[in-house]
């Protein structure tokens, strides 16, 4: 017997292991959300906003290397997809966004609504299509979620408009494909093994494509073997645990930091998953330090990045072919990078002791990490906080520190730290959010309680934009323009069904951590935060000791 099309479309998302479909249907999608509501496998998280399911499938895709999925009407529906795409296709993060439309082959509407949806989503998604046949759903949807999921993953779009989806076929799923990555060629692993072992002050840079669960063995054991330092940029956090004792820091300032030091004195830059989404921990110049480029593609050549050995193919398999081959050198010195090392680690500790209110960031950094467990999960929205964190908050595992480094999108944190709890059910969640980040997509609290979810909402409370702020200070011009009200955020969380809390003291803050993170449901912690002295330390103070260091 023929399938209706909406039936067989929600049968080629099951075939392909989809548990979820996050977002929010509209009138043209009414045909898919009935095939969806006959499914025994895939559960609808409805949203109150699109922008929030589409980051939550965008998490989702993070932690499981699986494609999230989201839903949303045409037009304005579509639209608001916009932010999430980016945010996913820049991240890599697999997603594939469902939007309706309304007929194409008999409309009575005019143009009521009507965008250009495939070709406003071509610029910011690895594939989008709109479907105009029944017949070629199965084939579609397997090309969107091989796209989505291969190397670098991102974000993929399919059009489904309603008269398509009201169809017959007589199609079927089709099964996924085995897809293994080609392997690293040998002649190239030999050439960087040689310019390792003949290197006398080498590192290892990671970055956002070393972030893979197989690649952090790999590094991991190819560090333990070699004694070779590392550093991350920040979307490499966690990749290997950071309490190592050859980490030497992460990238999160642009220059002038003690982990800017150590890569300066590298004689030989081994970056590992480069992704030119991030704002380099180092520019390579003519006669300049050497580098290695390991990564799945080869590299971007820019005027500032010109590796003189690639070694393109799986990463994990490259580093453990690497691993294998290197003898390690006798003549390897890391003492200046561990110096600047213990020199930051010094300057951290001489400021998150300071216990005033509100809250000072280095002492606020502390405390969570003391709070968090090993296996706990942060997700930053986007803000200058996120510095302090990426500096300063030692990841242990990896995808434990979820921030943005790619889009650094506002509002994100939120449905990031819902997905990471939908994912990972038995471990502490922890969204941690500018308020006005928060407010972005506050609305989400709602979906999270009655999603029954166990998060807790740290809201770092100053009443302005303050990465803005802070920028607008240190450009010399007046402090204008960028300040405003918030709700009793207490009040407002309590009005979800929430219960919200307070911070009074430094004190204060620790018990209310430790309580929020103990006791189910969702949690939202109101925190004063002192930002006065961001420029003094992240500006100043860090470039002159990390200068000092000989």
């Amino acid at each position: 017997m023929a399938t209706k099309a909406s039936d067989l479309f929600i049968q080629c998302l099951e075939e392909e292991g989809c548990e979820y479909i996050f977002g929010v249907p509209g009138e043209e999608n009414l045909d898919m959300l009935d095939s969806l509501s006959r499914s025994t496998k895939i559960k609808l998280i409805l949203t109150r906003h699109e922008q929030g399911a589409g980051f939550m499938a965008a998490t989702y895709g993070r932690h499981t290397g699986k494609t999230g999925v989201c839903m949303a009407t045409l037009g304005p529906g579509a639209t608001n997809f916009v932010t999430a795409a980016a945010y996913a296709q820049l991240g890599g993060m697999p997603i594939l966004m469902v939007t309706g439309q309304k007929p194409i082959k008999k409309s009575k509407q005019g143009r009521f609504q009507i965008l250009e949806v495939v070709e406003m989503m071509k610029p910011i998604t690895k594939f989008t299509h709109q479907l105009a046949s029944a017949d070629n759903i199965p084939s579609r949807v397997r090309e969107a979620y091989r796209l989505a999921e291969e190397e670098k993953p991102g974000a993929t779009h399919i059009e489904f408009p309603e008269d398509v989806a009201d169809e017959h076929t007589d199609s079927k799923p089709l099964k996924r494909s085995l897809a293994r990555r080609p392997e690293a060629e040998d002649k190239a692993v030999r050439a960087a093994v040689k310019m390792i072992e003949d290197a006398k002050s080498p590192i290892l840079v990671i970055g956002a494509g070393g972030n893979r669960k197989q690649t952090g063995r790999m590094l991991l054991q190819f560090i333990e073997k070699t004694g070779i330092p590392f550093v991350t940029t920040q979307l490499g956090k966690g990749v290997i645990d950071e309490c190592h004792p050859k980490f030497l820091g992460c990238a999160a300032l642009s220059a002038g930091d003690f982990v800017h030091r150590s890569i300066e004195h590298a004689d030989l830059i081994i970056n590992v998953g480069h992704d030119v989404i991030e704002k380099p921990p180092f520019f390579m110049r003519n006669g300049g330090t050497p580098v290695i480029h390991v990564s799945s593609k080869t590299a971007e050549v820019d005027p500032v990045y010109f590796p003189q050995v690639e070694v393109i193919g799986d990463i994990a398999n490259a580093i453990w072919k690497m691993q294998k081959d290197i003898v390690p050198s006798g003549r390897w010195n890391f003492d200046f990078m561990l110096k600047a090392r213990k020199a930051e680690v010094a300057h951290t500790e001489s400021l998150e002791g300071d216990m005033r209110f509100p809250i000072f960031p280095p002492h606020l950094v502390r405390e969570i990490r003391r709070a968090m467990p090993a296996d706990g999960i942060i997700c930053l929205d986007n803000g200058v906080y996120k510095i302090w964190f990426a500096r300063n908050y030692p990841a242990r595992q990896q995808n434990t520190v979820l921030l943005d480094n790619a889009l650094a999108t506002m509002g994100a944190g939120l449905p990031s730290a819902m997905a990471s709890a939908m994912v990972y059910p038995d471990r502490k969640v922890m969204a941690i959010c500018g308020d006005g980040g928060f407010m972005m997509n506050s609305q989400e609290m709602e979906t999270a309680v009655r999603l029954g979810l166990n998060i807790t909402v740290l809201i770092l409370n100053d009443s302005s934009y303050g990465m803005i702020r802070w920028k607008q200070a240190n450009m010399g011009f007046k402090d204008w323009g960028l300040t405003y009200g918030n709700p009793d955020f207490v009040k407002y969380a309590e009005s979800y069904g929430a219960k919200g809390h307070r911070v009074e003291s430094a004190e204060h803050l620790t018990k209310l951590l430790k309580e929020c993170l103990d006791t189910p449901g969702v949690h939202l912690i109101d925190c004063p935060v002192d930002y006065s002295e961001n420029d003094q330390i992240l500006n100043k103070d860090i470039k002159t000791l990390s200068k000092e260091i000989s």
